[in-house]
């Protein structure tokens, strides 16, 4: 896969999505930025990373036949596949928080968001942009966020990081059109953060809810059984996790 590398920019997905305008044949490209000034995050939230401690990329990636009904497949495979790389490295306790967070314990390391360019009813091309805390120690104002040196105590190199991460999302993209997709989603559900555990939801009109992780559907829809015996699917925008 190419490799961009640039020093401060305001967002890898925002350049990678220059890249894309005006070509519809292109081979997978990285954008990785040094500093990036206005990174965002799932709901709108920003992400902040310490210039030259962490990783924050993107990837603009192309696919042939992916149906938009299968979005939520590139995305789980895309966060099973960091897990994979942290899992190799001997970061503890991976877990993927939905719907793509990737947790060690109760820390967030990884935040992942996905935008995909549609045509007609099939997913063009993804924009897949990472921010993995890899090697900063201290996260002002951020009691939940983590790295993988304060996981580990070892310091890693960004270079060689990057490239094992490439490789291992681009080996489960590949796959997204061949292998079955039950067998994705249940290898998802079973690294889900929380599964199993009674848990406190947060509603959009700022009620609780008491329930506990079952899994997620076809559409990424989080399932959760309630106090009463009730399964319940919910969206993005219709439940928020407490812990």
């Amino acid at each position: 896969m190419r490799i961009i590398k640039v020093n401060a920019i305001n967002s890898t997905n925002e350049f990678a999505r220059d890249l894309y305008r005006g070509n519809s044949n292109f081979d997978p490209v990285c954008v990785v930025a040094y500093a990036q000034n206005k990174g965002k995050g799932q709901r709108g939230a920003g992400w902040v990373s310490n210039p030259g401690e962490n990783l924050t990329f993107s990837i603009l990636y192309p696919h042939e036949q992916l149906a938009v009904v299968d979005q939520f497949l590139l995305s789980a495979a895309v966060a099973l596949a960091i897990a994979d790389v942290l899992e190799q490295h001997q970061i503890p306790k991976i877990r993927v928080k939905w719907p793509n967070d990737i947790m060690s314990a109760s820390y967030k390391l990884c935040g992942i968001l996905i935008e995909n360019i549609l045509k007609n009813d099939k997913i063009s091309a993804s924009i897949v942009g990472v921010g993995l805390n890899v090697n900063q120690m201290e996260f002002l104002n951020l009691p939940r966020a983590g790295s993988m040196q304060q996981m580990s105590g070892r310091n890693f190199d960004l270079d060689s990081l990057l490239d094992i991460l490439l490789d291992s999302i681009e080996k489960r993209l590949e796959l997204l059109s061949v292998s079955a997709k039950s067998s994705l989603l249940e290898e998802y559900t079973s690294k889900m953060f929380k599964k199993d555990m009674v848990s406190t939801f947060e509603l959009p009109d700022g009620s609780h809810l008491t329930g506990i992780i079952r899994g997620v559907t076809h559409a990424g829809r989080l399932t959760i059984e309630t106090e009463d015996s009730v399964f319940k699917t919910f969206d993005l925008k219709e439940v928020k996790l407490l812990f």
